[in-house]
């Protein structure tokens, strides 16, 4: 209870709990608004709390899972913010411009993202040496307009498990094609925005630089838990594996030295047996022929010697 005091406490000293005027309310965030001061909305924060918590909690879980989770903010106010906490969990992030398509036509970006890649290769190793001044300048600024704009989910392999939007509204065509997709979507719902339209709404200001702050920080620190956990769960397994691996190697040469012994003892007693075996039989073949040739040409002939 006291840890979500402080979290309260930090919430409403960041402004989270401004909302947006009364006239360009949606009344679906009803549920979501405590009361209006001087024409505009304040948010409950107790509910702010719960949902930043549920939601905190499921991006631990894909995190640990090893999914991508996608950050999207090209607000002017979460650039910067969105960027650095991105960064900070090595996950993909939007915050220049939202290319139409970016999920929905995922093929098409990424081929575009090997091009900047391959360019970016081209110019550091020398292949481009060659080539006149005007062309390498070309290139260079082509690079620099993908990597603006690709930079952030340069390497992601594949669509993402989840999105974190700040500003629903001003993402929606993020939002709508990760609703194509099934993606799973968590965004920060101001007063003016549609909470059903994604997964995990969180309801809070989104045009507050403090606001977008500290929500999108709480929200990189669970993803951060979820990865630390996931590489503790792997070096746990790798011990395990380690372990079994060994045990099995002394079970196999254990194995062998009882082979080798056994076939060595079978070998000895078989040596022993066949001596004996092949000496008098050898014997008394070769010796049967031998009475047997005299004897059977002595009755050839002794008829022979009677009729002369």
């Amino acid at each position: 209870m006291e840890q979500n005091t402080s979290l309260q406490q930090q919430l409403l000293e960041a402004g989270v709990h401004f909302g947006h005027l009364k006239k360009k309310w949606n009344p679906k965030m009803l549920p979501f608004i405590f009361a209006e001061k001087k024409g505009i909305h304040i948010i409950d924060l107790n509910k702010t709390t719960e949902s930043l918590q549920e939601a905190a909690a499921a991006l631990k879980q894909i995190a640990r899972s090893g999914k991508k989770i996608l950050f999207v903010g090209t607000k002017k106010q979460a650039k910067d913010i969105v960027t650095e906490c991105a960064q900070r969990v090595q996950m993909p992030y939007v915050t220049e411009r939202w290319l139409g398509g970016m999920l929905t036509n995922f093929n098409t970006v990424r081929k575009s993202v090997k091009k900047m890649q391959s360019i970016d290769k081209m110019l550091n190793d020398g292949s481009f040496d060659s080539i006149t001044k005007k062309e390498r300048l070309t290139l260079t600024r082509d690079k620099d307009k993908m990597e603006k704009v690709l930079g952030g989910i340069a390497n992601l392999g594949r669509i993402p498990a989840a999105l974190f939007i700040v500003d629903i509204g001003h993402e929606h065509i993020a939002l709508a094609e990760a609703k194509r997709l099934n993606i799973t979507t968590f965004g920060v719902v101001d007063t003016n925005c549609d909470p059903n339209k994604v997964d995990f709404a969180i309801p809070g200001n989104d045009d507050a630089t403090k606001s977008i702050a500290i929500i999108t920080n709480y929200i990189t620190a669970a993803i951060a838990e979820g990865l630390a956990e996931r590489q503790a769960a792997k070096d746990d397994e790798g011990e395990d594996a380690e372990a079994n691996a060994e045990n099995e190697r002394r079970a196999a040469r254990l194995e062998a030295e009882a082979q080798q012994e056994a076939g060595g003892r079978g070998r000895g007693g078989r040596g022993g047996q066949g001596g004996p075996g092949r000496g008098p039989g050898a014997g008394g073949g070769q010796g049967g022929q031998r009475r047997r040739t005299p004897g059977t040409g002595g009755p050839g002939r002794g008829p022979g010697g009677g009729r002369r």
